[in-house]
């Protein structure tokens, strides 16, 4: 479990707070069970630092205040909208026996022992967060879903989930997917329309277009004047006389 070094802080005004903050220090506070809420300060630096680790916020930390511990969840972080620096912290104080909501990570292992993903099969997860209610000293570290002799078609639902009896889905009536192991999926290019096989300045693009526009092309042109030449030439057999 990770500890924090924490200072009780006596601030109230926006103008004490900035101060804090410019010492190298987090506002935060303690919330939960039968105490009062408690203001107390952290290093941002410490702070950054176990942020950056996976699962912060379900983690349970252990506040060092005034030499006595004090277990605690991080429920929210909140950050300066231009540096991304942490500027404040709610912790939620831990009652031994009193069952809390937070969200577990799910986990996948094994990935090269799933026959499935071997033949190219895609797994497809729906949830990689689930919602779980528990006692504060029963929180699991993570779901873990074994992908072993896991093949194409196969589905982990929540029911598939070994969770101590104490600890429960806050979804209740339905047994919710969590991921789904599916065929690969294959992307066949579209087909190449006919009209797109003939390519611009080879012979014929141009009178494709003409045609297309209802002109003549200068073929047909030739042809036809061939033919009002000819019969020019042609005798008029068939004139009354």
């Amino acid at each position: 479990m990770n500890s924090l070094e924490a200072h009780i802080r006596e601030t109230n005004t926006k103008g004490e707070l900035n101060a804090v903050r410019q010492n190298g220090q987090v506002p935060a506070i303690i919330y939960g069970g039968k105490d009062e809420n408690q203001k107390v300060s952290v290093s941002k630096k410490l702070l950054k630092g176990l942020i950056e680790k996976e699962n912060f916020l379900s983690n349970i930390l252990t506040l060092n205040l005034n030499g006595k511990p004090q277990n605690v969840l991080p429920k929210e972080v909140k950050y300066h909208i231009i540096s991304d620096e942490p500027t404040h912290i709610d912790f939620l104080r831990i009652v031994p026996g009193i069952k809390i909501k937070i969200e577990v990570p799910v986990k996948f292992v094994n990935h090269e022992k799933s026959p499935g993903l071997k033949r190219g099969g895609v797994l497809n997860i729906v949830r990689r967060k689930v919602e779980l209610k528990c006692p504060s000293e029963k929180i699991p570290e993570n779901i873990t879903i074994d992908l072993d002799g896991v093949d194409i078609g196969e589905s982990f639902k929540i029911s598939s989930v070994k969770l101590d009896s104490e600890v429960t889905p806050t979804i209740q009536g339905r047994d919710f997917v969590i991921a789904t192991l599916a065929a690969p999926t294959v992307m066949k290019e579209p087909e190449k329309p006919a009209e797109a096989e003939t390519i611009e300045g080879e012979p014929g693009a141009e009178g494709s277009e003409a045609a297309a526009d209802g002109e003549k092309t200068p073929a047909e042109g030739e042809k036809k004047d061939a033919d009002d030449k000819k019969g020019a030439d042609k005798k008029p057999s068939e004139e009354k006389k």
